[in-house]
């Protein structure tokens, strides 16, 4: 590979060691050999990667840059961006998967043939796996900012297109629209590979490893992570949540694909079709290529935006998924005034979403189900009601479900979904369903209770499906006739229809609460630390974590960036607060740092001094971002002694740095005293009980605040007496 050809940061280069942003600024201050900046600039400079490489090695502080590592690093500078580099790593990947003797033949060769002969190849498994155009082909330049610029020339869209071959990747009996646009992913010409060869010679390795699926989630993952601003993602288990509401359908279209989370959930057979359209094509090609490695189901996947250059006006679907974007004036409203898609209304230039939500409706098979994750403003705005409440009248509205706050960005809101069918020749529904799990809200920035949210939603839904109405749930579901729902305002919150459940659980469940936290009180009191002893300053020999990490005595371990999503997520939050896992990873191929009984866990942003050991009940979690796992050698160090001199104030002042806005920690830096291990136990044992009291006044307050807020509610709502 030619590595010198690839450029990495700062960042990566802390990755590739394992190490903090400070450390690598550090030995670039006080190592004269370490290598020069080769690109980049001044406050962000980037390096040559066989170069660091080499250093670090020279140094002792690196035996071998895992393969996975190398592959991203080479994608993150490849030259002409890395968005670029992961459309053409996903086409061979393709490739591989599909004809893999065709790969091992060609790549035996010099970069020159290989990249050469490449785009002969790859013609005959993009084509029948994506299908073909109406007389346009895209070809794909850069643009000064690295994104990808779409060439409609008259040469591009004079290009003769390859129809799909009859009886490849077709659905029998079902006729496949072909896309009406410019299509998601074209074949790379020769020029165009040839500065990707030595990356997709990586991927090819790495595909070996681990698999063409899992080597494209694994890179595309981490594309997400290192730009969460330019993203705005689906969670998965929202995905599955949606695709579960939509049922099984045959052929699934999702209008404003994203990152293709949303198909990428639904259960796909060989015999199904999904369609995919995005207004970036970036976002579009990696869809397209993701869902292609993800099964065999047939991918159609075009650039352009949904409403007002529609690329499959022909077709119906059986379900739509969508996550649109929310509150654009500039959606189309002068030009797409006379469309035919607006059956239930001309949408006002304020109501984006509900173009959004007619346009889901007229590409769907009489029916067909849709599933679109709205802003909860679309519910009750005025500049709506009319369209909202045709909506209702003709049926085509069957249920709206307002989710816990941090459901998805943007994470400070309860977003909606809402469940709309496309009326068929039977008679309109007299109700519909309204769920609130705005209950199931997780505390801090761990999410909510994901498990309880649909089972929830989909109990309810399914009940509601076999009787056409659902009794009261308090404070959860029920269902409201139509007819309620159409005054002045049609407004359709759930939470201005549903009873509220009683305050806390009640006036009996208040009186446990206070029992509880009476029992908590007194234990408090019994773990109280006894008085300090007046002692003599210390004057041990100290070393460090990271002297321990290089003399074996301990294993460090940093937080991941992707994991899977039915692991619980160990968070700084959780962390800092005493509480359970809670949070949740991007969900990807990566290999997740998994927590065991007498770890320590230390947080490395805040500036405070926390260390947490894991326990029984806290251990199997994935560790999660700005954490730091230090896992000690039994034999040489206690876990609770290393743990209580990590928190020292002092200690951890010396180790941290300081930005304008943030602190961080160097945990490498953070020191101990050298002691036998039976004066350790002894300090251990203190620092244990100092845990255990420090557990027990958290669990106190945290009782206190639920008995306090129980008793507002009920003293409000006439649950509890004033006496």
């Amino acid at each position: 590979m030619q590595d010198n050809a690839t450029e990495v940061t700062a960042a990566g280069i802390a990755r590739l060691a394992g190490v903090g942003r400070a450390a690598v600024s550090n030995w670039r201050r006080r190592h004269g050999d370490f290598p020069k900046p080769v690109g980049g600039t001044e406050t962000s400079p980037s390096f040559a990667l066989g170069e660091v490489e080499a250093w670090l090695r020279k140094q002792g502080k690196l035996a071998e840059v895992p393969l996975r590592e190398r592959v991203w690093q080479q994608l993150a500078g490849h030259p002409e961006g890395p968005v670029t580099a992961l459309v053409h790593a996903g086409c061979v990947l393709l490739l591989i998967r599909e004809r893999p003797t065709v790969w091992l033949e060609m790549s035996a060769g010099s970069d020159e043939r290989l990249a050469a002969r490449l785009p002969a190849e790859l013609e005959q498994v993009i084509v029948p796996r994506f299908g073909a155009t109406r007389g346009r082909r895209v070809h794909s330049d850069r643009a000064a900012d690295g994104t990808a610029a779409v060439n409609t020339s008259a040469d591009a869209q004079s290009a003769t297109s390859v129809d799909t071959p009859a009886g490849v990747n077709a659905l029998p009996g079902v006729r496949t629209p072909a896309v009406n646009g410019v299509p998601a992913v074209h074949t790379p010409t020769g020029p165009e590979l040839l500065p990707s060869v030595p990356l997709l010679r990586g991927v090819a390795e790495l595909a070996a490893e681990s698999g063409a699926r899992q080597a494209f989630e694994f890179l595309l993952g981490r594309q997400l992570d290192a730009n969460p601003r330019q993203y705005t993602l689906t969670p998965a288990e929202l995905a599955l949540l949606m695709a579960d509401l939509a049922g099984g359908a045959r052929t699934v279209l999702d209008p404003a694909c994203g990152t293709g989370a949303l198909l990428r959930a639904v259960d796909t057979r060989p015999d199904q079709a999904l369609y995919a359209q995005d207004s970036a094509p970036d976002l579009a090609a990696l869809t397209a290529l993701r869902l292609a490695l993800h099964g065999r189901a047939t991918v159609r996947g075009a650039v352009g935006d949904s409403l007002r250059d529609d690329a499959y006006p022909d077709l119906r679907a059986d379900a739509v998924l969508c996550h649109p974007p929310f509150n654009e004036r500039n959606w189309g409203h002068d030009e797409l005034a006379y469309d035919p898609r607006w059956e239930y209304g001309f949408p006002a230039r304020t109501e984006s979403e509900l173009a959004w939500v007619q346009h889901a409706l007229a590409r769907l098979t009489d029916g067909g189900t849709a599933v679109l994750l709205m802003p909860p403003a679309a519910a009750s705005r005025r500049s709506g009601r009319r369209i909202r409440a045709d909506l209702l009248r003709r049926g085509a509205l069957r249920a709206v479900v307002a989710l816990p706050v941090g459901a998805a960005p943007p994470y400070n809101i309860p977003l909606h979904l809402w469940v709309l069918r496309r009326p068929d020749k039977a008679p309109a529904q007299p109700e519909v369903l309204l769920a609130d799990t705005g209950q199931f809200a997780g505390e801090g920035r761990g999410g909510p209770d994901w498990q309880a949210v649909r089972d929830t939603v989909l109990d309810a839904w399914r009940g509601f499906e076999r009787g056409g109405r659902l009794d009261e749930r308090p404070g959860l579901a029920r269902s409201v006739p139509v007819i309620e729902l159409l005054d002045d305002d049609v407004d359709l919150a759930p939470a201005r229809h549903l009873p509220p459940p009683a305050a806390a659980g009640g006036v009996e469940q208040l009186a446990e609460v206070r029992e509880r936290l009476g029992r908590t009180l007194r234990l408090t009191t019994d773990l109280a630390p006894l008085p300090a002893v007046l002692g003599r300053p210390a004057r041990w020999p100290l070393t460090t974590v990271g002297e321990l990490a290089r003399g074996g005595a301990l294993v460090m371990r940093t937080g991941g960036n992707g994991g899977h999503a039915r692991v619980p997520v160990l968070t700084d939050h959780d962390v800092l607060a005493g509480t359970a896992p809670s949070g949740t990873l991007p969900e990807s191929d990566e290999e997740a740092v998994l927590t065991e009984p007498g770890d320590i866990v230390v947080p490395v942003l805040g500036g405070g001094s926390t260390a947490r050991v894991i326990d029984d009940a806290t251990a199997g979690a994935a560790l999660g971002r700005n954490l730091v796992l230090l896992r000690p050698d039994p034999t040489a160090l206690d876990p609770w002694f290393l743990a209580g001199f990590l928190r020292g104030t002092a200690n951890n002042r010396q180790a941290s740095s300081y930005a304008s806005t943030a602190t961080r920690l160097d945990v490498r830096r953070l020191q101990l005293p050298r002691l036998p291990l039976d004066e350790q136990l002894r300090y251990g044992g203190r620092f244990r009980a100092l845990d255990e009291f420090e557990r027990t006044l958290r669990h106190a307050g945290r009782l206190g605040e639920q008995l306090v807020r129980g008793l507002y509610d009920g003293l409000t709502d006439g649950t509890v007496a004033p006496e």
